[in-house]
């Protein structure tokens, strides 16, 4: 019997998390300089081909569960109400986002985020995948603008939110104190705030 769509599906991206977990642990037992696809390939129990299949590299595959939060974060944005300001959207998402993906991180993850963090090749795919996801959060912001040159308004915006959310992400890793939530609810507020005196709670709180 043929396999249906969803379980066609349901097998890909079990397949594309083993090899994403498989290349997290071997970069941080080994580092990753010295990992090889062939490596994870082995580990994850698939072929080199089967692994080509899925990523284009080692720091791809290391990456995928960051590509699968941001992916999450822009169809968050999608399904926030039509008559939330722009930052009350992107404000809104990335606290959802918080509980969803990293309500419930283990020490374990946390541990092999600092490991791998400030690699060369990964800053590079970290800075590439979020020039992407910038300009489909500003096309999403757009038709949420009024007033003169919304492009640009709408790009500036991205990149201060994604920019705040990522020392938000950073800061809480090296500072696991308390939920995430709360540190990307402060940055986020701080980022929204005039200059001056450190900034109270963010106006969407509540």
């Amino acid at each position: 019997m043929d396999e249906s769509p969803g379980l066609r599906e349901r097998k890909k991206a079990a397949t594309r998390l083993a090899l994403h977990e498989a290349a997290l642990r071997l970069a941080t037992e080994h580092g990753l300089d010295r990992v090889t696809v062939e490596a994870i390939a082995d580990t994850a129990n698939v072929s080199r081909r089967t692994f080509s299949n899925y990523f284009s590299s080692k720091e791809e595959a290391i990456f995928h569960g960051d590509a699968v939060r941001l992916r999450r974060l822009l169809e968050l944005v999608r399904r926030q109400p039509p008559d939330a300001s722009p930052w009350q959207v992107l404000s809104r998402a990335a606290e959802r986002l918080a509980e969803e993906a990293y309500g419930n991180a283990p020490p374990s993850w946390l541990v092999r985020r600092r490991q791998l963090r400030g690699h060369p090749a990964l800053v590079a795919h970290q800075i590439a995948a979020y020039t992407t996801i910038e300009r489909d959060l500003a096309d999403e912001l757009v038709p949420r603008l009024d007033g003169p040159d919304p492009a640009l308004r709408s790009r500036v915006l991205a990149a201060t939110f994604l920019a705040s959310l990522r020392v938000a992400v950073q800061h809480w890793i090296d500072h696991p104190d308390g939920p995430l939530r709360d540190v990307i609810r402060a940055a986020l507020a701080q980022a929204s705030a005039p200059p001056g005196p450190a900034a109270g709670p963010p106006p969407y709180a509540g």
